[in-house]
């Protein structure tokens, strides 16, 4: 009889070779929550057997955390244009070479010409969506205890007068350090990445006097709470409000919720799909890339989730409704009160971190 380590060695080479392959068709994705639509993977898997593992971050800062500390395993991460900036200026992602890569030219030049600002050549990052941080509302809610006030106005939340007012139905905030305190200095007519302590000192004066009104400050419960009628106002993103909105409708609510771009101007940002420097599959990766640049399946993302998305060749498949509302995809007057998403220094985030963290305390 042969040695017991000669029969096993080649069943062990085996099921080695079998967990290798296995391993080979699967996709690890880092992503916002709901950030693609079901049916888009169940196709992708079925079309190339990758089996898709979606994991979900709920802030920018945990997805950074992650993409610079390395080792995340994941293949696929989804970080915003300046996320992307820190996470090349650390080595931490992959080029992804645009010869070969199908639908690359279906690109919105314009959404790549932004990107190069932090990305030179367009060589790590691929436009994915974008839109702005604004104010989702129950306007029925909101027209009954502030008649007469313009609901596309940051004086809702920031005037603590009016604020007020909506404490009993309601007030949410986005939990981003980096965006809401840039909006907070935009509202006060100042540089939304201004490092002058006297202006951060004037946000964090700003913040406090709406605090009192605040109900609670979270990424993503926003979504559920305002098509429910349990918050009336929130700082959210146009995709998160349009969905709520979207909710309510179907579930026949009798009341209307909305999202509004603030006529003082807001942050307009873009997400981007990126791969990772120690992806354990990237072939699978840009598998998973070359699909979403696909128009009808980027047209499915911003039919279901409200998002606009950077592939021109995608807006013919985009419901009418949608394309055409201004507060998805704004017009030029509109755009023209808009400011970039920017990268900043990791000295300059932690300030805005603390003063983050005293704000959120205070809750």
């Amino acid at each position: 009889m042969a040695p017991l380590s000669k029969l096993c060695f080649p069943a062990l080479l085996l099921s080695v070779a079998i967990h290798a392959h296995a391993e080979d068709k699967t996709l690890n994705l880092y992503s916002w929550a709901d950030y693609v639509p079901p049916p888009t993977l169940q196709r992708f898997e079925q079309e190339t057997g990758i089996h898709v593992r979606y994991d979900t971050f709920d802030t920018c800062e945990v997805l950074e955390t992650k993409l610079l500390t390395g080792g995340s395993g994941y293949d696929v991460v989804v970080p915003s244009s300046s996320v992307l900036a820190r996470g090349l200026a650390a080595g931490a992602l992959k080029e992804i070479p645009h010869d070969g890569l199908k639908g690359y030219a279906n690109l919105d030049p314009d959404l790549l010409g932004k990107l190069a600002a932090v990305d030179p050549g367009n060589r790590f990052g691929v436009p994915y969506t974008w839109g702005t941080l604004g104010l989702g509302m129950n306007v029925d809610a909101v027209k009954k205890r502030l008649p007469g006030v313009p609901l596309n106005s940051l004086d809702l939340l920031f005037n603590p007068e009016y604020a007020s007012k909506l404490k009993d139905c309601g007030v949410a905030i986005l939990d981003s350090p980096q965006e809401v305190i840039g909006l907070a200095l935009h509202y006060l007519g100042k540089d939304p990445y201004s490092t002058d302590k006297q202006d951060l000192a004037a946000a964090e004066a700003l913040l406090h006097k709406l605090q009192p009104s605040v109900l609670y400050v979270a990424t993503g419960r926003q979504i559920n709470d305002l098509a429910s009628g349990n918050v009336c106002l929130a700082l959210t993103y146009n995709g998160d409000a349009s969905m709520a909105a979207d909710q309510a409708r179907k579930a026949n609510k009798p009341y209307k919720v909305a999202y509004r771009i603030p006529r003082e101007g807001t942050l307009i940002w873009q997400d981007n799909l990126a791969i990772p420097n120690d992806a354990p599959h990237p072939e699978a990766a840009q598998a998973f890339i070359e699909f979403m640049l696909r128009p009808e399946s980027v047209a499915e993302l911003t039919n279901t989730l409200f998002f606009a998305n950077a592939n021109q060749a995608a807006t013919p498949l985009v419901d009418e409704a949608v394309r055409t509302d201004p507060d998805i995809y704004p017009p030029t007057d509109v755009c023209g009160r808009l400011y970039a998403d920017r990268s900043m220094s990791l000295k300059d985030m932690r300030q805005r971190t603390r003063l983050w963290t005293t704000f959120r305390s205070r809750q």
